[in-house]
């Protein structure tokens, strides 16, 4: 009985009105609309009824309507507390008509009034409350109209308690099961959204972890190189003092402590069944041959490669080559057939390596085309800009009038901090 007791009195939102999450206001005030015609179509009827069918005196049928029929404008914010004010008006509506001789022949315990006010009030208790809540309200109907008619005897024509019991359970359980259902979609589509929150965070995760395992070897590559000098330097060089000797040879031990340090991150970063990468890491010199490959798989592309590019800082070189790669493989999932140029050139002023990869509107084919090189990282724009954030570079992207796509990416030639 506590938690019969505790479910009829904790409502689920209150003060949250229906329709109340709406964008437009007209929606929103849908419900205050309909509540106040039916509240405006019963309080006089009840009122005209209550006096001239059941003799009942005109202030007490007037007190009556109002708590039988006003509460159900409270219903559209605070369904489950009118369902008690209605109910408890209604129960005393039927014990001040319960006089046999002036109410002979005409409906009780609930009068047609009764019976239209509180399924209205059934339908916005049933489109808020949880199904147990439903429940409870259903058999307290019940109860109360079964109660009230052992009581007074069956003096009225077509037993309400009974039609008011079934409907009520009717409308409560198409509504309860309407609630339910919409509360299963809102789930469904914030489950939705949260899969894919986690998912774009999961990718550029991964994507930049696979850009530090990447820049490790480039890194460890100057390491070594500056522990070989520091080790050689007191043999190439001749008439070094002591003390020059002796900070030689502090840089190689702490290139060396460099080193070791970042094959500990790297173990971190590599997943449990991720093998080391035993190939070079590629540069601007494998760019033909990655268009050579993905002209082999059926897409038409024209590579423009300035001779005059120099020398490329080895995390820019790596860089480039990834967009590229990247950008074709679009263009073969997102594009298949489509005409496209790929241009990698210096800025006027020398300071920029401009990667410029355009492709036209997908061209009508039957023939499926396999993507190019699947060690790329799949990963798509989100790749890229991570590749150019951490250059210190900036990327353009975006759909052409035509039905084609561009990206156009700048890398500084000397490596800034992003």
């Amino acid at each position: 009985m506590r938690a019969f007791g505790a479910t009829l009195s904790t409502p689920t939102e209150p003060g949250t009105p229906l329709l109340g999450q709406a964008e437009s206001s007209w929606v929103r005030r849908i419900p205050y609309v309909l509540a106040l015609i039916l509240v405006a179509s019963l309080l006089p009827v009840t009122v005209m009824v209550l006096i001239n069918d059941y003799g009942v005196n005109g202030g007490i049928a007037g007190l009556l309507a109002t708590a039988q029929t006003a509460p159900l404008l409270m219903a559209v914010s605070r369904p489950l507390q009118a369902w008690w004010v209605v109910l408890a008006a209604d129960v005393l509506g039927a014990l001040v008509t319960i006089n046999p001789v002036l109410a002979a022949g005409r409906p009780w315990p609930w009068t047609p009034m009764v019976v239209v006010g509180y399924l209205g009030l059934m339908l916005t208790v049933g489109l808020r409350e949880q199904r147990r809540t439903l429940v409870s309200v259903w058999l307290v109907t019940g109860a109360a109209g079964f109660a009230l008619e052992l009581s007074g005897g069956s003096r009225g024509p077509g037993n309400l308690h009974l039609v008011l019991f079934v409907l009520s359970g009717v409308v409560l359980l198409i509504t309860g099961t309407l609630r339910e259902r919409g509360d299963a979609q809102r789930r469904l589509v914030e489950q939705e959204t949260i899969s894919e929150a986690e998912r774009a965070r999961r990718t550029l995760l991964e994507e930049r972890t696979r850009i530090a395992r990447e820049l490790h070897d480039v890194v460890a590559h100057h390491m070594s190189v500056i522990t070989v000098q520091a080790d050689s330097a007191p043999y190439r060089i001749e008439g070094l003092s002591e003390a020059a000797r002796k900070e030689f040879s502090s840089i190689a031990s702490s290139a060396r402590e460099s080193l070791t340090e970042m094959r500990r991150l790297l173990m971190v970063l590599r997943s449990e069944n991720t093998e080391g990468e035993r190939a070079p890491q590629p540069g601007i010199d494998r760019v033909q041959q990655l268009v050579e490959a993905t002209i082999r798989a059926g897409l038409p592309v024209q590579l423009s490669l300035a001779a005059d590019l120099g020398p490329v800082p080895q995390a820019v070189d790596l860089s480039a080559y990834r967009i590229v790669q990247e950008a074709l493989a679009n263009v073969v999932r997102h594009a298949p057939g489509a005409r496209t140029r790929v241009s990698l050139s210096r800025s006027p002023n020398l300071q920029w390596l401009i990667i410029l990869v355009v492709n036209g509107a997908p061209a009508e084919s039957t023939s499926p085309m396999s993507p190019v090189e699947t060690s790329g990282t799949g990963h798509g724009l989100i790749g890229m800009r991570e590749r150019v954030r951490l250059t210190g570079g900036s990327l353009d992207t975006g759909p052409l009038p035509d039905g084609g796509f561009c990206v156009a990416a700048r890398l500084p030639l000397t490596v800034r901090l992003p």
